[in-house]
């Protein structure tokens, strides 16, 4: 079954590598990729959410799952999985990236991205859509780039649907998120 997934993995790399490789994705996904360098970009906007008191809950959650998502993707699951990176294994690859160090599955880039959409498409719904549109990007160059198998970017995915939905649980039942709900209310 592994090696079934693995050559199916490698087949889609591949598809991806001899047929949308362009000049224009060289440019755009490096860039694209780096805004989910230690999930920076999405702290920094649950940071700036939470300035505001209109969407301070919305801040504060997005924060929360890509935590929640970082500790369990990239601080355990990677550690526990170990699988290389796919430049590792086809070394004909010419890396546009510096290569990352760490392993490959799951995608924490990918993970953090959609934890933080979907957190963000429950919370402010009017500006959902560019930030899925986003995550979609973020996953696409990790396969582009050739840091990530699909499945790693399919795992990361899951992981940051299971963790918003966590985080999201638990802000219902939680008083703090009851108390900002009606202070966002007001407003």
């Amino acid at each position: 079954m592994i090696e079934y997934i693995n050559k199916f993995d490698l087949s889609i790399l591949e598809f991806i590598h001899n047929n949308l490789q362009n000049c224009f994705f060289d440019k755009i996904m490096p860039p694209i990729t780096s805004l989910g360098e230690y999930s920076t970009f999405w702290f920094v906007l649950g940071f700036v959410l939470i300035i505001s008191k209109k969407y301070r809950k919305a801040g504060i959650l997005t924060v929360l799952a890509v935590l929640f998502t970082i500790i369990i993707d990239g601080a355990i699951i990677k550690n526990i999985v170990q699988r290389p990176r796919p430049f590792l294994q086809v070394t004909t690859i010419n890396m546009i990236i510096a290569k990352p160090l760490d392993y490959s599955f799951p995608s924490v880039h990918t993970a953090a991205a959609v934890a933080a959409c979907l957190v963000l498409f429950k919370t402010i719904k009017k500006y959902s859509i560019p930030f899925i549109f986003l995550a979609i990007l973020i996953a696409f160059s990790r396969l582009y780039l050739f840091v990530h198998y699909p499945s790693d970017v399919l795992a990361g995915a899951i992981l940051g649907l299971i963790s918003s939905k966590i985080v999201l649980y638990f802000s219902k039942k939680s008083k703090y998120f009851s108390i900002l709900r009606e202070n966002s209310a007001s407003n």
